[in-house]
């Protein structure tokens, strides 16, 4: 079993920034780690993710160049840097981890086996 504990939601005026983490116990070996949002009545959308050994990264269309992910390893944690945030980034962010996530559809969140239970962003427009 892996724990994952997102932190670092919050308000912020269109344009900003913020900082999500995601915490991990528990198990440690997975192969990738993503965020993905909730997307009522429908499969969660993908927003970035990142190969944790070898630290490749992958990012949805809407964000590329404006969201960065990364990882510490040593501290087991996951981070989802995000600037010049627009109103229609307003959702809750989800962290997900999986130890058999293949490349060619990690967008999708049947990858996952293991998800926490979401950080609230909200940007002001």
């Amino acid at each position: 079993q892996v724990q994952l504990v997102e932190s670092g939601g919050g308000l912020v005026q269109a344009g900003g920034s913020l900082i999500l983490s995601c915490a991990a116990s528990g198990r440690t070996f997975t192969n990738y780690r993503g965020w993905l949002l909730p997307a009522p009545g429908k499969e969660r959308e993908f927003v970035a993710a990142i190969n944790w050994s070898g630290g490749s990264t992958y990012y949805a269309d809407s964000v590329q160049d404006r969201f960065t992910i990364s990882r510490d390893k040593a501290k087991n944690k996951m981070y989802l840097q995000m600037n010049s945030l627009k109103p229609e980034d307003t959702a809750v962010y989800s962290c997900a981890a999986g130890f058999r996530v293949r490349v060619e559809v990690l967008a999708s969140p049947r990858e996952y086996m293991y998800w926490g239970q979401g950080t609230q962003v909200t940007v002001s427009s």
